[in-house]
């Protein structure tokens, strides 16, 4: 497959961050790097602190310490191009909105209730096409199966090409059939865009399979590794209960 790396950073760090809400320390102490080209998975209990670190990487939470990006020639970039796919999206389902029309309001191109121009509808299409859904384009968004919309929002967060994907708990609830097929999609974006992703997943046998790195969290970092070395940590079993070799056995 030809790589493009359209990716314009080299590399994300994370310096001593920290998130406090209240008297509660949310996270503290985090010190990552991760890099384009890369998957890393945020994996945790509950409450560990994996949506709070996105968040704060998105900006939405308050912060202290610092995130950099730096380009190829080790120039920080002040605002790099972020895509985001959530956990979920609620809306109406019963609204007689189309794929195409939510995603060309979405990008603020069209408004929802306007004929969406040609040139915008084969940008679209053609993201559609790349996640392996271009067959939902003209289906009502209400309509759409789990795995089905996270493949949209997977799309919508491609437009344009990221430097950075998060992924929040994005395939909940999804079948293990939209599961393999999400994360097969996940990894083309990876390998063809040459992108970051930062992913948080409870599904370790998925995140074995397709991750690069992987980050266990508990309000800071316990362990980090290739997806074998951390799961084979004394963390790993303080956190999940069992070595992962065990729940294959």
């Amino acid at each position: 497959m030809k790589n493009h790396n359209s990716c314009g950073l080299c590399s994300i760090a994370l310096k001593d961050l920290q998130v406090v809400s209240g008297q509660d320390t949310l996270i503290e102490g985090i010190n990552l790097e991760f890099h384009c080209g890369q998957l890393t998975a945020l994996i945790g209990k509950n409450g560990a602190g994996k949506t709070t670190l996105i968040k704060a990487i998105l900006g939405e939470r308050p912060f202290s310490g610092e995130i950099s990006y730096t380009d190829h020639h080790g120039v920080k970039i002040a605002k790099p191009n972020i895509g985001y796919v959530p956990q979920q999206m609620d809306f109406d389902r019963s609204t007689p909105v189309t794929v195409m029309d939510f995603m060309a309001a979405a990008l603020g191109k069209t408004p929802v209730w306007w004929k969406v121009g040609g040139r915008e509808k084969k940008e679209i299409q053609k993201a559609l096409e790349e996640m392996e859904c271009g067959y939902l384009a003209e289906r009502r968004l209400g309509a759409l199966s789990g795995g089905e919309l996270q493949r949209v929002l997977l799309a919508l967060a491609t437009m344009p090409i990221p430097d950075l994907l998060i992924l929040d708990e994005p395939v909940s609830g999804v079948d293990m059939a939209g599961l393999d097929l999400f994360f097969r999609r996940v990894a083309y974006l990876r390998d063809r865009y040459h992108m970051a992703i930062l992913l948080v997943s409870h599904d370790l046998s998925l995140i074995r399979r397709y991750a690069d790195r992987v980050v266990l969290l508990d309000k800071t970092v316990i362990a980090q590794g290739d997806a074998e070395e951390v799961y084979g940590t004394a963390a790993f079993r303080s956190v999940f209960g069992y070595l992962e070799e065990e729940a294959e056995s």
